[in-house]
């Protein structure tokens, strides 16, 4: 899922106003239950691959998280008016092929932008979860994390690579594609199912994406 700021304008100003934002999603994740793999909280955007749960769809978790922050941003900076642009994006991804990939592309936001050489030295993202085993309490363990290493350090020192291997370009353009055209991001066979299956919905009973999917 990304959501940035409207007309692109920065949404964290300073330090707290990170801090206010991780609270909010902490907030919203215990009333719905749902699962966050990977994030970054940027300037002006924000990058998160979570999983619905039966307790709230996608909309209604960045509906509760995006006007608690806009009554934040605007009180404390005498704002008025939509601090977050329109309608967030948030393209279906397949768990086997595409998450983890997913996950390095957020995860090195801060490096493309050249806020940071290395993500570690990026505290507002999931990096620091997996890559030295950093305690957060927002996350949920990417279910593809443990095929890097039977132990911890193992696996830390194997994501670390990966990370630095960087994105493939076609793995990139694809992933960038999806994000901007909210398409499916998953192997063909998958995106026929899914396709065909939210065709079936929307025929038979409501519009919109089944629950438990990532975005």
């Amino acid at each position: 899922m990304v959501n940035r700021g409207n007309s692109r304008q920065k949404v964290f100003l300073d330090e707290a106003d990170f801090e206010k934002y991780w609270e909010l999603l902490k907030r919203y994740k215990k009333q719905y239950s749902f699962k966050l793999y990977h994030y970054v909280l940027m300037n002006n955007h924000i990058h998160l691959l979570l999983e619905s749960s039966e307790k709230g769809t996608i909309s209604k978790i960045m509906q509760g998280v995006t006007i608690s922050h806009t009554r934040y941003f605007n009180n404390k900076y005498d704002n008025i008016g939509h601090v977050w642009q329109g309608r967030f994006k948030s393209p279906v991804i397949e768990k086997d092929s595409y998450l983890l990939q997913c996950g390095r592309y957020v995860e090195l936001n801060p490096v493309r932008a050249k806020i940071v050489q290395e993500p570690g030295e990026y505290r507002w993202s999931s990096y620091r979860f997996y890559a030295y085993g950093e305690s957060n309490e927002l996350l949920d363990e990417d279910p593809l994390y443990e095929t890097f290493g039977k132990e911890k350090v193992d696996r830390e020192k194997e994501y670390r690579g990966f990370i630095k291997d960087g994105i493939p370009d076609d793995v990139l353009n694809h992933i960038r594609y999806s994000i901007t055209s909210d398409h499916i991001l998953g192997e063909d066979t998958f995106i026929e199912q899914l396709e065909n299956k939210l065709s079936f919905k929307r025929r038979n009973r409501s519009k919109g994406r089944p629950r438990k999917i990532l975005v």
